[in-house]
């Protein structure tokens, strides 16, 4: 009779265990299309009175690949969190870069601090041709041929908040039209922009 009872009990728990994935599967799929990488992790070391107080700082850039990029820092006590936290400061500071086929629609310099980033179009097949700092943020946009140069700090904090301010001045032609009140050109240059099956 027990285990007449314990073979129910699991059947039971058994059956609730295939039905909660299919409930919770749902609800975390817009949070999947970004992916995450960490540019860089360091100590930060604070003197209070009792002695030095050590946590951890962590910059990290966020991207879908497809045009979104954001980069975010995170300090916690705990490496794991500051990660977790500069993740979450990134997602907020999302910005929409445009391009052009592959790369860039033009020229941009950018400046955060002492930091200084050009970068230029290339042609395809060219690849990323950028340091530590800017190829994850180029990768993680979804721009596959660009040239870039660090002309100031090397700090990659500056680094990365200045490549940042690049995107953010960035321009379509289609945008420019608009700008100048020339919606014809406007319509012509997202034409020439747009592939014939709908692909940019």
């Amino acid at each position: 009779m027990r285990g007449d009872f314990l073979v129910e009990t699991s059947r039971r728990d058994r059956g609730r265990g295939d039905r909660a994935p299919r409930t919770e599967g749902a609800p975390g799929r817009a949070e999947e299309e970004f992916r995450d990488e960490v540019v860089s992790v360091g100590p930060v070391s604070k003197t209070v009175q009792g002695g030095r107080r050590r946590s951890f700082r962590a910059l990290v850039v966020v991207g879908n690949g497809d045009g979104k990029v954001g980069a975010g820092l995170g300090k916690a006590l705990d490496l794991t969190d500051a990660i977790r936290k500069g993740i979450e400061d990134a997602k907020k500071n999302l910005v929409e870069v445009p391009r052009y086929g592959t790369t860039i629609p033009h020229e941009v310099i950018g400046e955060f601090g002492a930091g200084m980033v050009l970068l230029r179009p290339a042609s395809p097949g060219t690849g990323i041709i950028a340091g530590r700092g800017v190829r994850p943020l180029m990768e993680l946009a979804g721009i596959k041929d660009v040239l870039a140069k660090s002309l100031g700090s090397s700090n990659p904090y500056n680094v990365v908040y200045a490549t940042m301010e690049a995107l953010k001045q960035l321009r379509s032609a289609q945008e420019v039209f608009l700008l100048r009140g020339k919606a014809q050109k406007a319509a012509e240059a997202h034409e020439s922009e747009v592939s014939g099956d709908g692909t940019a």
